[in-house]
């Protein structure tokens, strides 16, 4: 048994526990995105994953959020961790591809060489780290590094690394100096192939005997490295399977050669090796996102971005606080400056209708709150200037997608069918986002939909934001809450993405809707206030 075996427990960037890694290992995180939620809130452009799904990450467990603030907390004072990790994943994918060769057959000798190849890229990879992280030893703060430094550091500095590494050089110069064999050949009384054998594996070529390559030499001297004629024009005008019976017969008698070192060696992969890099392989797709997410607090941070390490409340509070919170993905769009807003979710509102002028900041703003939410709860900085959270336990969002079911059930029909989806899982601790939902009716019949939908989200005590065109879906939040409070349900509240003397502000404020305010607004900006009509009139007559 390798020395490492009990020395401790599994390492993670992302789980404080390996209870909490089990967990997520087989998809009980405790939290989720629903589905197309990633997309619809384009945190793609935020962290684009290859390894695996960004909601893989998704935790409401507030141990798990608060661990990987270290990590990342590590990561920014400490830049050149990205660059350590960056640099290890290569050698962890040509472990992993060597693994699946050698494990797809072949001869003895060809699995010998793998694992040699194996043992080459572990110890390039304990080197690498061994360089690159623990010169930081001291610095680190977070269990997650300072329980990855630790083992580096015991597994480089152990007498059975040691060992490893002259076993390694040892076995390397043996492989790695064979340039021939030397083959024996009995012949019976017709001089018929009768037996063949290796006599010997030579740590030079034989010389091709050739009377050009004499002559290049200056060498005329006949030895038993010089062939005095060729058996088979090898490899040249055979067939693939006369090129592979060949090959087989010389690795058949290579590996007679070889069978005590390949049993030895196998036998130190698998007790040594394969344990020491298993926890690393496995860490691969946590590599990738931490990295990835460096790189993107790097990014906004460039931007001039605020960045804030969201206070995470318990779940039962229900807590939701953010100053001049900026949407991420329109941040890193533009060139210009993106308006921050606040935005509270608390006992006088925890269901909004956000209404205002088409492109007035409605969309940004409930897309902002609902990526500040998985910022957070993926373990990350929030941008915004000051952040409180309580996880939610799922994020639905309902967004127009441009390929409803318009054959079975149309448009509405398949809107309604999404809204109605939604509803089989929400709990009160779900977050729901809904933008410009049930477009595709008439105001009356959305209005009236739309109506239903809020007075069941209040019903169900989640959070939710209706981000809408339907003036008469905010008038109506009065007489919602005086149906559904007393009967338990939260309250709702409107907000306004202002706009002043018929200017967007893209600030979207807390308060009741002035739809004829902004339609004055609007009708004065362009010229069609019945005054401004009317004078265009008298100056035509002139």
């Amino acid at each position: 048994m390798s020395e490492t075996t009990n020395m401790m427990a599994d390492i993670s960037l992302l789980y404080p526990s390996e209870e909490s890694l089990r967990k997520a290992s087989v998809g009980q995180g405790g939290a989720r995105l629903s589905e197309g939620t990633a997309e619809q809130l384009e945190l793609y452009c935020l962290i684009d994953l290859k390894s695996c799904d960004i909601g893989s990450f998704f935790t409401s467990d507030a141990e798990t959020i608060r661990y990987r603030q270290e990590t990342f907390a590590d990561m920014t004072a400490n830049p050149e961790l990205a660059q350590t990790l960056l640099k290890m994943l290569p050698l962890l994918n040509d472990i992993t591809e060597l693994r699946r060769m050698g494990g797809e057959g072949g001869g003895d000798t060809e699995s010998y060489l793998y694992s040699i190849t194996e043992v080459e890229l572990y110890t390039s990879l304990m080197e690498h780290l061994k360089k690159g992280l623990l010169p930081l030893k001291e610095k680190l703060q977070s269990r997650a590094f300072t329980a990855l430094a630790e083992r580096i550091a015991y597994l480089t500095e152990s007498e059975y690394y040691k060992d490893l590494n002259a076993k390694l050089n040892d076995l390397t110069k043996r492989v790695r100096e064979i340039r021939s064999i030397t083959v024996g050949v009995n012949l019976d009384a017709q001089l018929r192939p009768e037996y063949a054998g290796v006599l010997s594996i030579n740590n030079e070529p034989f010389k091709s005997g050739e009377i050009l390559d004499k002559i290049l030499r200056l060498d005329f001297k006949q030895d038993e490295h010089t062939c005095i004629s060729s058996l088979v024009p090898f490899r040249k005008n055979q067939s693939e399977n006369q090129q592979m019976a060949l090959s087989n017969a010389f690795n058949t008698a290579i590996n007679d050669v070889f069978r005590t070192s390949v049993r030895s060696w196998k036998k130190i992969v698998q007790m040594y090796v394969l344990e020491n890099t298993d926890f690393l392989i496995r860490m691969m797709p946590e590599i990738e996102f931490v990295v990835k997410a460096a790189e993107l607090m790097t990014r906004l941070s460039e931007k001039g971005v605020p960045l804030c390490r969201p206070e995470i409340r318990p779940m039962g509070e229900k807590a939701f606080t953010v100053e001049d919170l900026h949407n991420p993905v329109v941040a890193l769009k533009i060139d210009g400056e993106v308006i921050p807003n606040d935005f509270t979710f608390d006992e006088n509102g925890m269901i909004f209708v956000i209404t205002g002028p088409n492109r007035g900041g409605k969309s940004v703003t409930t897309c902002g709150v609902g990526i500040a939410f998985v910022l957070a709860q993926l373990g990350l900085l929030v941008p915004a200037r000051r952040a409180v959270v309580s996880p939610v336990d799922a994020i639905y969002t309902h967004f127009p997608t441009g390929s409803e079911d318009t054959i079975d059930k149309g448009r509405l029909g398949e809107e309604c069918a999404r809204l109605d989806a939604i509803f089989d899982t929400l709990t009160e601790y779900g977050l729901v986002l809904l933008d410009e939902s049930l477009s595709s009716t008439g105001s009356y019949e959305a209005s009236y939909i739309a109506s239903e939908v809020l007075a069941g989200f209040s019903m169900a005590k989640c959070r939710c934001i209706f981000s809408t065109h339907l003036h008469d879906l905010a008038a109506s939040v009065d007489r919602i809450n005086a149906d559904c409070v007393p009967k338990g349900g939260v309250k709702i509240d409107n907000m306004v993405a202002a706009i002043d003397a018929g200017t967007r502000s893209f600030k979207v404020r807390r308060a009741k809707p002035d739809g004829k305010s902004y339609a004055r607004d609007i009708a004065e900006k362009y010229g069609l206030s019945f005054d401004k009509i009317l004078t265009k009139i008298e100056k035509n007559k002139q």
